[in-house]
């Protein structure tokens, strides 16, 4: 089809210039081969399923299957399916005024059918855009059958002086009204199980049952339904009879690595031209958010059947990059780079996007927050410096031990409102930290960076007492911890 609207108007001309339609799974499948020899994209924007996911859902299409893209939340399962419209081609014609999309070669509808043989090659044609032709339907408890196939109209019956018994009163729903186009039913298994009995023939037979009307309605309908799996959901399932009648099933997952995880985040995060030029944020950190995901996705506290969905990351580095925005409103500075210590602005985020289990419970949404962001600190942390655990247990000299001297007689704690220039100086006024960065990263451009974070992983560590307060970080020395709740008791 060309890029620009076709200007043919009738019927006739249609078959005159020898314009021909498919089906749109027909249509699916040969665009796919063409892009595929053209080595043109397909499914762009979808990152980690280049050898798993995206293949499978390849196959169902050269196969001309209904599909279920079966796996946890944010998974990428609705941008997939939204992805498939670009296989279809950019206009089709169909019989001017019909409400199921009529092809005038193959009408369906009464009114078509009449239309076509009442003014043949005269028949008018408009022109239907792929973008037209894609279908959503959230399944939630309440959708009913009208909704979907359709019911007896009573008012267009009463308007139209028809009888009852005339097809044309009915009122179709929603998948009739697809016909020609790609049907997407999200969270199949909230559907009610007698919901997805009305879909068997839709699915197999190509007819539908409306009040007391058997339509033989041979539709041309590319299903494809997205779910969670059965087992790891109370709200419901999706009955044996119509899992029968799905094609394929492909099972999503989640990024592999912190890398595609990365790049997914970057590509989703919406952030406006002034955030991007006024906020730096470095990639140690940009790393960490990936890492409190990955963290998550393993934590004990965590139900794992849930499922952590990608929308976490993007909305922490959204968190983010506002915590670094906020203080440098504030500082009435013209830039700001976001820091280590901004991380604890990604607590709400982190917090109201994974489901807990008892355990979790027991700790609270923010303390399971701040366990997840301790644990990606401390796994990064041994692969830039020494691993303080590995020379306890060597008895290896420790180029720590000048900065755990120094917190011996003082402490510092760093406030979300410091400006860049106390930021740096309260560092560098912390004995061994600067030397310590040096050493491991010498020439680093964000030598401040470095060192709080280095604070931190000693924190964790156990050599040093971390607190978090609201607003701030405080850093003191551990045995003076230890003391005063000796004291305490």
């Amino acid at each position: 089809m060309n890029k620009n609207k076709p200007s043919i108007k009738t019927f006739g001309e249609l078959k005159a210039a020898g314009i021909k339609t498919r089906s749109v799974r027909d249509e699916m499948r040969e665009n796919l081969i063409e892009k595929i020899k053209t080595e043109a994209p397909v499914f762009a924007g979808i990152h980690g399923y280049e050898d798993s996911v995206l293949p499978e859902v390849q196959h169902a299409i050269l196969a001309r299957h209904s599909m279920n893209l079966l796996g946890l939340r944010g998974q990428a399962k609705t941008r997939i399916a939204r992805g498939m419209i670009d296989l279809l081609d950019e206009w089709i014609p169909v019989v001017k005024g019909s409400e199921l999309n009529d092809d005038p070669y193959a009408p369906l509808s009464v009114f078509a059918k009449n239309l076509v043989n009442e003014h043949g090659d005269e028949t008018p044609i408009t022109w239907m855009h792929r973008s037209e032709r894609y279908v959503e339907k959230l399944a939630t408890p309440d959708v009913t059958i009208s909704d979907l196939i359709g019911d007896v109209d009573p008012i267009k019956a009463m308007n139209m002086k028809l009888d009852y018994a005339d097809e044309r009163v009915i009122h179709f729903g929603l998948i009739p009204r697809a016909n020609r186009s790609i049907f997407v039913i999200n969270e199949l298994p909230d559907l009610q199980p007698r919901i997805q009995v009305a879909l068997f023939n839709i699915l197999q037979e190509g007819d539908i049952q409306i009040r007391g009307f058997q339509l033989r309605l041979p539709l041309d309908v590319a299903f494809v339904f997205t779910a969670n799996p059965e087992d790891y959901t109370n709200r419901g399932a999706i009955i044996t009879p119509l899992k029968d009648r799905i094609q394929s099933q492909i099972l999503t997952h989640y990024p592999r690595s912190i890398e595609i995880s990365g790049t997914i985040t970057q590509q989703e995060t919406r952030l406006t031209d002034e955030q991007r030029k006024a906020v730096v944020v470095p990639d140690l950190l940009s790393e960490m958010i990936e890492r409190v995901a990955f963290e998550a996705r393993e934590s004990e506290f965590i139900d794992q059947k849930s499922g952590v969905s990608a929308r976490l990351t993007i909305s922490a580095l959204e968190t983010l990059v506002s915590t670094a925005e906020l203080r440098m409103l504030q500082s009435r500075a013209p830039q700001t780079t976001a820091r280590v210590s901004d991380m604890l602005g990604i607590i709400p985020a982190v917090a109201g996007k994974v489901e807990l289990v008892y355990e979790g419970e027991q700790e609270g949404p923010r303390n399971v927050a701040l366990h997840l962001l301790g644990k990606a600190i401390r796994t990064r942390f041994p692969q830039i410096f020494p691993n303080p655990e590995t020379l306890k247990r060597k008895k290896q000299e420790s180029p720590y031990d000048p900065i755990v001297e120094w917190f011996s007689t003082d402490h510092i704690e760093l406030l979300a409102s410091d400006d860049d220039q106390l930021y740096s100086e309260k560092l560098n006024s912390i004995g061994g930290l600067r030397e310590l960065v040096d050493k491991y990263l010498p020439g680093t451009d964000n030598r401040e960076l470095w060192m709080e974070f280095a604070l931190h992983g000693l924190g964790e560590f156990n050599l040093l007492n971390k607190e978090v307060l609201d607003q701030a970080v405080s850093f003191s020395d551990l045995m003076d911890t230890i003391f005063s709740d000796d004291d305490e008791d």
